[in-house]
C-alpha cells in the first residue's frame, strides 16, 4: 500500500492560472461497457446500486469513521479559494478511475478538462470542475452540466460541443446556444465517494449518500433536496466530505463544505443547514468564494455571535427564574419580587402543580390579597393628591419616591411607639 504522502500527492490536480490560486480539476473514467443503469432513488440524483458499499464503513475501521486520524485535524480554512463550481454528470463512482482527466476511453471528461485548462487564464472566475453521478434516462443524464452558484443546468453536453461550451459559458459568462439553461431549485448535496482516488472517500462516501437518501425520504424532502456522489474534491483526509449548494437566508446562493461528516451528522445538516440556514461550525471546512483567511474570520465571527446569543438566552432564562424565586408576606399582603418585570404575575406556580387543590387554594388567596394590596396602594396615592399610576404589584416599591419611603417609615415607627406606650400603660394599671 502506498504511503500517506504518496496518496495525498495523488489527490490534487491543479490547473496553471494567471491567478495566485489554482483550481483542482476532477473528472471520471472507464469503458462505457462497464456502465450499469439502475434507476433513480427518491430524493437523490441517481441509483441505489452504490449503496451496497455503505456497510463497508463499519467493516473497514482503518478507513471509515473510526479510523485513527478521524477528527484529528482542524477543518476551518481548508478549502482553496474558488468562485464557481462546475459538475459534469458522468457514470458512477464504481467505474471512476483515479485520474479521469487523462482517461483514454472517456472523451467527454477528458476533452472538457483540456478545454478548461486551455482557457483558464481567460476566465473571470476561479473555476473548479468535478464529476457527479449520471445515468441516461434519469434526472441527471450523462453529459448534463450543473453550475453553481449560477444554479443552472445544461443538458446533454457532448465531446463535439466542449470547446464552444467552455468559451460561451465559462469564459464569456454567457449562454450555450445549442442548449437552454434550466434553473435549479432547492439544495444540492455532493458527497465525495471517489474510492479509486482515496479509499477513505470510497468507504465513507457511500454510507453518507445512503443516509442522506433515507433522511430525505423520511422528512418528505424529495424535490427540495438532492444528493449525489461526486469525484475527488480535495482533502480526502477529512472524509466524509460534503458540499451543500443552495440559497441562504438572504437569497444568496452559497457553497459550504463540511468534513469529518458521519451518518449521524446527516440529520443535523438537513435540519440546521438546509432547513434553518444555520452553519455547523464543528464540521465546517469553508465556503465557495472565500479565501482561507476569510473562512477562518467568518467562523470566528459566527462563534462570537453564537456565544453572545447563547449568553443572552441564558440571561433571559435566569431573569425568568428570578421572577418567581421569592415572595414576601407583610400584614396579609402578598407580593412577588420580579426584578424589573412590570407585568403582574399570577402564574408563578409551576404548571405541573396546578392541579393540586392546595395550590389552587393558595393561588386564590394570593389573587385576593393582590386585589386588596392594589386598593391600599391606590388610597395611599390618593391621600397625597398624586395621580401616580402603579403599573403592577411587583414593582410598587420601586415606584415610591424617597419622601414616600420616609413617610411610610414614620407611620410604622409611630404605630410601634403607640403599641409600646399602650403596653406600658396596661402594665401600670
Amino acid at each position: 500500500m502506498a504511503s500517506n504522502r504518496e496518496r495525498e500527492d495523488s489527490l490534487t490536480f491543479t490547473i496553471p492560472s494567471s491567478s495566485s490560486h489554482s483550481s483542482p480539476i476532477t473528472v471520471s473514467d472507464q469503458l462505457d461497457s462497464y456502465l450499469t443503469d439502475p434507476r433513480s432513488a427518491s430524493g437523490s440524483f441517481q441509483n441505489e446500486g452504490l449503496l451496497s458499499a455503505g456497510e463497508a464503513a463499519a467493516a473497514d475501521p482503518d478507513f471509515g469513521f473510526s479510523r485513527p486520524d478521524f477528527r484529528q485535524s482542524p477543518l476551518a480554512g481548508t478549502v482553496e479559494f474558488y468562485q464557481r463550481h462546475v459538475f459534469l454528470c458522468y457514470k458512477n463512482p464504481r467505474v471512476w478511475p483515479p485520474r479521469i482527466e487523462a482517461a483514454e476511453f472517456d472523451r467527454l471528461p477528458r476533452l472538457l478538462y483540456a478545454a478548461v485548462v486551455a482557457r483558464k487564464s481567460h476566465m473571470k472566475k476561479e473555476t473548479r470542475l468535478t464529476i457527479c453521478e449520471g445515468h441516461d434516462g434519469t434526472e441527471t443524464s450523462n453529459g448534463d452540466v450543473l453550475i453553481f452558484p449560477d444554479m443552472v443546468r445544461y443538458r446533454r453536453l457532448t465531446h463535439f460541443d466542449v470547446e464552444t461550451f467552455v468559451e460561451e459559458v465559462l469564459v464569456k459568462d454567457g449562454e450555450w446556444l445549442p442548449g437552454t439553461p434550466e434553473a435549479l431549485k432547492g439544495s444540492y448535496v455532493f458527497v465525495c465517494s471517489h474510492g479509486s482516488r482515496d479509499r477513505r472517500c470510497g468507504v465513507c462516501g457511500p454510507a453518507l449518500v445512503s443516509r442522506f437518501r433515507e433522511e430525505i425520504e423520511l422528512h418528505g424532502l424529495q424535490g427540495k433536496v438532492f444528493v449525489s456522489p461526486c469525484s475527488h474534491i480535495g482533502g480526502s483526509q477529512y472524509a466524509g466530505n460534503v458540499i451543500v449548494f443552495g440559497p441562504s437566508m438572504n437569497g444568496e446562493v452559497t457553497g459550504h463544505w463540511y468534513g469529518y461528516v458521519t451518518p449521524d451528522d446527516v440529520p443535523l445538516l438537513l435540519q440546521h443547514h438546509i432547513v434553518k440556514g444555520e452553519i455547523l461550525d464543528s464540521l465546517w471546512r469553508g465556503q465557495m468564494g472565500l479565501s482561507e483567511n476569510e473562512q477562518n474570520k467568518k467562523r470566528e465571527q459566527r462563534l462570537l455571535l453564537n456565544g453572545l446569543r447563547d449568553l443572552e438566552e441564558s440571561t433571559q432564562v435566569c431573569r425568568s427564574q428570578d421572577n418567581f424565586v421569592s415572595c414576601c408576606q407583610s400584614n396579609g399582603v402578598g407580593c412577588c419580587q420580579s426584578n424589573g418585570d412590570s407585568s403582574f404575575r399570577q402564574n408563578h406556580v409551576l404548571v405541573d402543580k396546578r392541579n393540586d387543590p392546595d395550590v389552587i387554594e393558595t393561588e386564590a388567596k394570593i389573587s385576593a390579597d393582590n386585589k386588596s394590596s392594589e386598593t391600599v396602594l391606590s388610597r395611599i396615592s390618593s391621600s397625597k393628591g398624586a395621580l401616580r399610576k402603579f403599573p403592577s404589584m411587583t414593582t410598587w416599591l420601586d415606584g415610591w419616591e424617597q419622601e414616600d419611603t420616609y413617610a411610610a417609615l414614620a407611620v410604622v415607627c409611630a404605630a410601634v411607639s403607640v403599641a409600646i406606650a399602650y403596653n406600658c400603660y396596661k402594665q401600670l394599671r
